[in-house]
């Protein structure tokens, strides 16, 4: 006899199932979509986000409350609510994509052979495209619009946390497609937060999927690394640092510090250690990290930087790598650049760090010598993000180094075919 458990694994087997053949069917006619097409859908999903704010936001009020109940932390509560301008914001990033220059088709290179063959290396979507996110409610759209941009369909499925937001979002993607003409299987939402949909997901879906996104927690990321048999782009986590130098100007640096830490505490490119070049402590140290605690921040430090900032807590081993996506920061004293990228090296993630100089020279090396997704000079590291790099929007920043690396936007979502053509060639 069947029992219930395995018979809901099985229900969810098959729903999973149907999602990636529909998606299966809808990328080939998306592969071949006009420019025009593809940019219609994309302002008319923007059109109805705008027109439904009311929804989302009744849908998102949802969510809150539950979170709330379930006792979410305020950076996950952060990353999960919605207002007006978050909601325009969402809407503007899809028109963002919409003015992006369309990958598909693009030649990357060309050249000709001695025997006369000609040979073009070309963008061509990557296919279907699963995305797995937690909280953020935005990537929904993000998603959605940059996937449909690069000709691909996209399975998203969002976490148990936001299920009411993404689906009031995915409504309007939905609206937009259709308006369109293009299928409505190209951008879908998993309606089930059985986590075994993940594991069909992870399994590829009888080779429907061609490649997986997963954004969120440092658990759910290494389960999709473990247990995935398709590509993955992932991070682990944004163990981003900011390193002072002692030719830094005072006043950028104060600004630079509080702004990387504290302007959105719960998102990835939030910095999470500051280094200050032992050079620098008697005139840099103190103000900044004044700076820092009046904004609200909770400072763990070595010994060295609590005998000239007594307000600061005890660091332990573990806060070097840790990732607090809150008000807290962790502080070292380091011998120049070569001991901030001797300090990075060792506890980096690998997704973000920035260096405050004046010395070209120092700056050099740190970009140089530091082997991170996104490095920055005299700039927070809050803008390692797909719209602040002109990318209109991203699914995520990619740490690995095959394919992907850094803001995965539109050109990332693709891959590329030789075309070579011949007047009669035979191979001797």
């Amino acid at each position: 006899m069947l029992k219930l458990h395995d018979k809901a694994m099985d229900d969810t087997a098959a729903l999973m199932a149907g999602i990636g053949r529909r998606a299966r069917a809808a990328a080939r006619p998306l592969a071949i979509a006009s420019t025009e097409a593809k940019n219609a859908a994309l302002n008319a999903m923007a059109d109805a986000i705008l027109a439904n704010e009311k929804n989302i936001l009744d849908a998102n009020a949802i969510d809150l409350a539950n979170g709330r109940e379930a006792g979410l932390s305020a950076a996950m509560m952060d990353r999960l609510a919605l207002d007006a301008g978050r909601i325009r914001a969402i809407a503007e990033g899809v028109r963002a994509v919409a003015a992006l220059p369309d990958p598909v088709g693009t030649i990357i290179a060309k050249w000709d052979r001695p025997n006369g063959l000609h040979i073009e290396r070309v963008r061509t979507p990557l296919g279907v495209v699963g995305v797995i996110y937690e909280s953020r409610p935005n990537v929904t759209a993000d998603a959605g619009a940059l996937c449909l941009k690069a000709g691909n369909a996209v399975i998203l499925r969002g976490g148990s946390d936001s299920i009411n937001s993404s689906a009031a979002i995915h409504a309007c993607l939905a609206e937009g497609l259709k308006s369109a003409g293009l299928p409505e299987a190209a951008i879908q939402l998993v309606p089930t937060t059985d986590r075994a949909a993940v594991g069909e997901m992870l399994k590829g879906l009888s080779g429907n999927l061609d490649v997986i996104v997963p954004r969120g927690g440092r658990s759910l990321v290494e389960r999709v690394q473990t247990e995935a048999r398709v590509p993955v782009f992932a991070h682990l986590e944004g163990i981003c640092h900011l390193y002072i130098d002692k030719s830094a100007d005072l006043a950028m640096a104060v600004k630079i510090a509080v702004n990387a830490k504290m302007r959105r505490t719960g998102i990835c490119g939030a910095a999470e250690t500051l280094l200050v070049d032992r050079a620098a402590a008697a005139t840099h140290l103190v103000p900044v990290l004044e700076a820092l605690r009046d904004a609200g921040c909770e400072i763990r430090a070595d010994v060295e930087v609590r005998k000239l900032f007594p307000d600061a807590g005890a660091a332990t081993d573990t806060d070097w790598a840790t990732e607090y996506l809150d008000a807290i920061i962790s502080v070292r004293l380091v011998d120049g650049v070569a001991g901030a990228i001797e300090h990075i090296e060792s506890f980096s993630s690998h997704h973000t760090e920035a260096i405050v100089a004046e010395d070209a020279v120092a700056a050099e090396k740190f970009f140089n010598e530091i082997d991170s997704a996104i490095l920055l000079h005299n700039a927070s590291t809050q803008f390692a993000d797909g719209g602040e790099f002109g990318m209109g929007a991203e699914i995520g920043i990619a740490t690995g180094k095959m394919h992907a690396r850094g803001p995965v936007g539109v050109e990332q979502l693709t891959s590329f075919k030789y075309r070579v053509r011949g007047s009669g060639q035979v191979r001797p």
